[in-house]
């Protein structure tokens, strides 16, 4: 820091310079965010010192904040929500494992006896191998171990590789909606009737899929309908066209949620129920802004937008015998690509497109958001079809 401070036109002057490194969202194919809508924007800078760590200081933010938990759970199929407004996903499963883990070992006896039982074992949880990588930080952090349970032909995770994993100490399973790599949906409604009979807790993270499912013409079974479903994470941010960071996590049952909370004695409220202390009240205002501005009509328009663009960008594709490596659910695409590395490589060195990959099995991965077009389409196959004739 300067002894004394710089002009704010030399302020503006490098910002400017260190945005214009940045790549634009018209070069990103890999992304799972997108520009939020113009009256997120503004919303968002109008509560910019809305502090939701202590929210009976900001109360009207606070209120906002319920109407937007209320209406996600209307979305979601559960009237009588509860849970609040996070950081994202990673932050949202977290919480989720965490009130398991909490919960089970409050059933079972205090921490202290356990550790000092020899035949205890470690609380685990069941989850996807196409799992968010966040929950391998859940595993560290919360000392939960971890099972993968394996993959079908379709990329879901395996109904009978669950069942086997599961065992006295497993606080819980986890199914996706809308998996990062594939965008595939999990047999929900089966692991829904496993957590039943097994008395086990089952999160769904929906952080991707929460904003596209319910607004797509083909209906899926994945949310508070069912009733094994015990907790959801969803992301505004993604889909929802909300600011950063703003995303949800909601809970069936309050029992849950009190399982996190935490007493806050210097504070104008005296219990906390979230993972971090300070919370944005301007995302808090963005997601309300853009989620009653655009409606279930709006969102129904970006997902079949999003969806067209997928299956364009599909069709350009066969004409050069590229094809997906299964059929897309959603706006998310795995293409079956020699040298999947290689190319992606290439793309971003000569033209400056940024596309990821998937592990297992590779494939070149691409996310169609709002801010992609057709003319971004037209000119990205341009460049891939120059890439993969230079290969042979």
């Amino acid at each position: 820091m300067n002894e004394t401070g710089l002009s704010e036109e030399e302020i503006r002057s490098i910002l400017n310079d260190s945005k214009a490194q940045d790549l634009t969202y018209e070069r990103v194919l890999s992304s799972m965010c997108t520009y939020p809508h113009k009256i997120a924007v503004e919303a968002h800078m109008q509560f910019i010192e809305s502090n939701m760590g202590d929210f009976g200081l900001f109360r009207g933010t606070y209120d906002l904040e319920k109407k937007v938990l209320s209406a996600l759970g209307e979305l979601l199929h559960e009237t009588n929500i509860v849970g609040y407004m996070t950081t994202g996903g990673t932050e949202s499963n977290i919480q989720a494992i965490r009130s398991m883990r909490n919960i089970f070992l409050q059933q079972h006896k205090s921490q202290d006896s356990l550790l000092e039982d020899q035949n205890f074992e470690r609380p685990n949880l069941v989850v996807p191998d196409s799992a968010h990588f966040s929950f391998d930080k859940v595993s560290d952090i919360l000392d939960v171990e971890l099972r993968k349970a394996s993959l079908d032909k379709d990329l879901k995770v395996s109904v009978e590789s669950v069942g086997s994993l599961i065992d006295q100490n497993t606080i819980g399973l986890v199914a996706i909606a809308g998996s990062t790599e594939f965008g595939q949906v999990d047999p929900i409604k089966e692991l829904s009737d496993i957590a039943l009979e097994n008395n086990i807790f089952l999160h769904v993270d929906a952080a991707f899929g929460g904003f596209v499912l319910p607004f797509m013409e083909k209906s899926y079974d994945f949310d508070f309908k069912l009733p094994g479903v015990t907790s959801i994470a969803i992301d505004p941010h993604k889909m929802g066209l909300s600011t950063i960071p703003s995303g949800a996590l909601l809970f069936r049952d309050s029992h849950q949620f009190e399982s996190l909370r935490a007493d806050t004695p210097y504070l104008t409220v005296s219990t906390q129920y979230t993972l971090t202390g300070t919370r944005s009240g301007a995302a808090v205002a963005a997601t309300y802004a853009v989620m009653n501005f655009l409606g279930k009509e709006g969102y129904r328009e970006t997902v079949s937008r999003c969806m067209e663009l997928t299956d364009y960008l599909l069709d350009k594709l066969a004409e050069m015998d590229v094809y997906p490596l299964i059929e897309p659910v959603m706006n998310v695409i795995a293409l079956e690509v020699p040298e999947c590395d290689l190319v992606r490589s290439r793309l971003a060195k000569e033209f400056n497109w940024q596309v990821s990959i998937t592990q297992n099995p590779h494939g070149l991965r691409l996310v169609i958001m709002p801010h992609v077009s057709f003319e971004m389409i037209d000119s990205f196959v341009v460049d891939l079809k120059k890439v993969l004739d230079s290969l042979e």
